[in-house]
């Protein structure tokens, strides 16, 4: 059986390969797998009748080692998702390109946050009012605004971080009172399944869930990072505008 991981989605699989060559074919892999889901976005989109530079793809780099990093940079992809402080920022410093854009994407503990604002402007798992009250400290000592996404967990699983989609109002409303963050979007996973369609429905939620507080708020469109290896096309037919990619990059 497998399971999904923890937060933010399956790394890559090129570093730690048994043999040199695994990781060869990873390598020259990587262009082909990079075609073949921007193929599937623009597919997507087709279906729902969407323009594909309205979806970005954050490409999840956890696991894998610079050199993957790297050629990925060199065919085009300027957004990078990292669920771990460390790794994050050692990665940054391998790829060392100052038009990349590194995205958080993993549970972000409290104690982790100024380390995590030295790199990461964009946090998409903000799921407490205590984080928030963090977050906006640092942003203040360090005289710049982040830009964060509340995780919501619309499936409701004990695993999962994330609020419940009743909290969003709440915290909604205490990320806009923020005086040096900025709200820009909602964050959930799907369960893992073998079969995509049987998450629409967390998909469809978030977006249902981003919409009425659009109708509350007076805020510019929240975006929705949702959708990942196995589920992003699905995300993209129900208004995903971030899907975080990783395993079906680095096969």
């Amino acid at each position: 059986m497998h399971r999904r991981p923890p937060a933010g989605e399956e790394g890559g699989q090129c570093v730690g390969a048994e043999e040199a060559t695994g990781r060869e074919r990873c390598m020259e892999n990587i262009p082909k797998n990079l075609q073949s889901v921007r193929d599937r976005i623009a597919a997507a989109c087709d279906r729902a009748d969407r323009d594909p530079g309205g979806v970005t793809l954050v490409a999840v780099t956890k696991t894998v080692g610079g050199d993957e990093i790297r050629r990925l940079y060199d065919l085009g992809v300027r957004d990078f998702g990292e669920n771990r402080v460390q790794e994050g920022l050692d990665h940054a410093a391998l790829l060392g390109q100052a038009d990349a854009r590194w995205h958080f994407i993993g549970h972000l503990q409290r104690n982790k946050a100024a380390a995590a604002l030295a790199m990461f402007r964009r946090i998409h798992s903000v799921e407490s009012p205590k984080l928030i009250n963090v977050l906006d400290k640092e942003c203040g000592i360090l005289g710049y605004r982040a830009e964060i996404m509340l995780e919501v967990n619309v499936s409701r699983e004990e695993s999962k971080y994330g609020i419940a989609p009743g909290g969003a109002v709440e915290l909604t409303e205490k990320a806009l009172s923020a005086d040096n963050l900025s709200l820009f979007g909602l964050m959930t996973m799907a369960p893992f399944t073998a079969d995509p369609e049987t998450v629409r429905p967390v998909f469809r939620g978030l977006r249902e869930l981003r919409d009425r507080l659009a109708d509350r708020f007076p805020v510019a469109p929240l975006e929705l990072s949702m959708g990942m290896s196995g589920d992003f096309e699905v995300a993209i037919e129900e208004g995903a505008t971030i899907v975080r990619v990783g395993g079906a990059l680095f096969e």
